[in-house]
């Protein structure tokens, strides 16, 4: 790209004449001022020297410092500012408005004028807020770079949604992706995706992921000094922050709308929607055309990728961020080449060892019985549970956040871990399937009611071309309103409506046939 000419003119010299004017003042004070010092100085500025002798007299007059008149310019009022704020930054509209209230002076002001004198005293952040609000301006803010430091010093971690429409199951949804990025190398050291909302086991899976190091994990990881977070409700629970602390890992809260201070989580995330999710089948961001009916997806379901396919993609984007995409921040080196070129130790661990960090215990200890051990409403059993069973041994149970299947159970006493224990009562893959589409089924219906409902309560007024109070459309007559208010004042769980007709009443006991009780006796009157 050709480089840009400069402006034509000079550039400002308001403060460098005032440097050379006290000059010439500090030199006429000791009497050592000469006309060769006068014409020397208007020869580097190329006036003529009686301008110059002009500039000290102004300087005379404002104690000795050079001071400009400088050029008039038209200013704003406090009226035209609060009539800006009520348009929310549109120019024009406040100018329409000051000039029916004949605020814009005698002559009034020319739209012109008052364009420019809002883009003289307003910059563009406190125009967008006029306009976009508290994020209009933060988008103008600049902000400084961190000190990059060492590999592990410090990483950050977030969520972000794909926009990228998957076949989950036979739904359409949006899957959500954790990772820990390692801001000194910009590394992606771990990440964990899954099919919905993430929480507390979406982290704990993506710190497993990123702490861990060699076999099939990737080379980068390590226990971190910090990590910064933001004020996410999953990232703030107890069940994180202590994990973390087994770690010896700071947990540094960031304070609420600044994402600029994970501003290397935040460039993955941007970086992963335009370099990947752009280009997958199921974009959701993908421009409509005219063509297209209303109401019908963009994407067929046979058209979407199914669920491993797009983690198998977004691992592939990962591996390529990872060692093939250079960074002009780290000299034009990737993350890997920058991540081996730093000589740090790392401090790791064993993944079975890990693993225990990251569960959630229950609280009281439970017993082993000849059936496993209950908890939830379920029994859970293990291979090594043989033997034990009916001695009245009790255990500790602790589990991962949010997943019931599998548990890890400890000695009540000494806390030895004794081995996992899986659910003994598990559903089957179709009775899942099943009974998910019955609870879908369920909310589509409740759905469709609270729709139609919505509706319904919405008062609906005829078009008007002049003004006039809105008139009420489709009125109702006094029968009809009654009728639709006794509908809505009956309960919705009225016994009457669920009568079920088709049922005989029991017929009443004959009396002869029955003994009646005896009766008590007489209360004793009291004096």
């Amino acid at each position: 790209m050709p480089a840009t000419p400069p402006p034509d003119g000079t550039y400002d010299t308001t403060s460098l004449r005032a440097a050379a004017i006290r000059r010439l003042l500090r030199l006429r004070a000791a009497q050592n001022l000469t006309h060769h010092d006068v014409r020397t100085v208007a020869s580097a500025f190329t006036v003529h020297w009686r301008t110059v002798r002009r500039w000290m007299d102004n300087a005379d007059t404002h104690k000795g410092t050079y001071t400009p008149k400088g050029r008039h310019h038209f200013t704003l009022t406090p009226a035209m500012h609060e009539t800006l704020t009520q348009w929310h930054g549109n120019v024009t509209a406040a100018y329409r408005e000051l000039a029916q209230r004949a605020l814009l002076g005698t002559p009034p002001t020319s739209l012109a004028t008052f364009h420019r004198a809002v883009g003289r005293e307003l910059n563009h952040g406190q125009r967008a807020a006029l306009k976009d609000g508290e994020a209009g301006r933060r988008r103008h803010d600049v902000h400084a770079l961190r000190p990059h430091g060492n590999r592990n010093d410090v990483w950050e971690t977030d969520h972000v949604e794909a926009s990228v429409f998957v076949n989950v199951d036979g739904q359409r949804s949006k899957p959500w992706i954790t990772w820990f990025v390692d801001h000194a190398t910009c590394t992606i050291c771990g990440l964990a995706v899954t099919p919905h909302q993430p929480g507390q086991d979406a982290i704990l899976a993506a710190a497993r992921d990123a702490i861990l190091c060699g076999d099939h994990y990737r080379p980068f990881g390590g226990i971190p000094r910090k990590v910064r977070v933001d004020r996410g409700r999953d990232f703030l629970s107890t069940c994180v922050d202590e994990a973390f602390k087994k770690f010896g890992t700071e947990l540094i809260v960031l304070p609420p709308y600044s994402p600029h201070l994970k501003g290397t989580v935040e460039a993955v995330n941007g970086a992963v929607k335009h370099t990947l999710f752009k280009g997958l089948p199921g974009y959701s961001h993908t421009p409509r055309s005219r063509r297209d009916r209303r109401g019908r997806p963009l994407w067929e379901m046979d058209e979407l990728l199914d669920y491993e396919t797009f983690v198998t993609l977004l691992l592939d984007w990962v591996d390529w961020w990872n060692n093939d995409h250079t960074i002009a921040r780290l000299y034009r080196r990737t993350p890997a080449q920058a991540w081996h070129a730093d000589l740090t130790p790392i401090d790791t661990l064993d993944a079975e060892d890990l693993h225990t960090y990251t569960l959630k215990d229950t609280g009281p200890a439970l017993k082993i019985t000849s059936k496993g051990v209950r908890w939830k409403s379920a029994y859970y059993v293990g291979d090594w549970m043989h033997g034990h069973g009916s001695a009245g041994e009790m255990v500790r149970l602790r589990h991962e956040p949010n997943q019931f299947h599998r548990v890890e159970l400890y000695d009540s006493d000494t806390l030895a871990y004794r081995g996992a224990a899986f659910r003994s009562d598990e559903i089957s893959p179709q009775q899942a399937h099943d009974l998910r589409n019955a609870r879908r089924r369920e909310a589509d219906h409740y759905a469709a009611k609270a729709r139609r409902a919505r509706k319904n309560s919405k008062p609906r007024f005829v078009p008007t071309t002049v003004a006039q109070p809105p008139q009420p459309r489709n009125r109702l007559t006094a029968s009809q309103a009654a009728d639709q208010l006794r509908k809505l004042r009956t309960p919705p769980h009225d016994p009457h409506s669920e009568a079920r007709p088709d049922l005989l009443n029991r017929p009443q006991p004959a009396s002869d046939r029955w003994t009646p009780p005896l009766p008590g006796p007489k209360p004793q009157d009291t004096p």
